[in-house]
């Protein structure tokens, strides 16, 4: 499948890409080869072929929340540079 400039560009907006002279043929020359590798693909035959999301039968692994005695509060901040109370106190970034 060849790609055309418009397609091209179009391709570069969507993925924010600001392409100039001979990146955007380069860039066409490339999809070009990837849709006709892909065209290649679709001459499978793949009627018997399960479809999956993954190669591998994964299962999510899930574990009981618990509620678990926490760090205390002094021993937390005992190496903070600087605190206010019971909290790090840490530079403004944001006006």
């Amino acid at each position: 499948m060849e790609m055309d400039q418009a397609q091209v560009e179009k391709v570069a907006k969507l993925a924010r890409l600001a392409l100039h002279g001979e990146e955007a043929e380069r860039f066409g020359q490339e999809l070009s080869k990837i849709f006709s590798y892909i065209e290649k693909l679709n001459e499978l035959d793949t009627s018997e072929i399960e479809p999956t999301s993954h190669v591998l039968p994964l299962a999510n692994v899930f574990r009981d929340d618990e509620v678990l005695p926490s760090l205390p509060v002094e021993k937390a901040l005992e190496n903070a540079p600087e605190r206010d109370g019971s909290f790090f106190k840490v530079p403004k970034i944001i006006e």
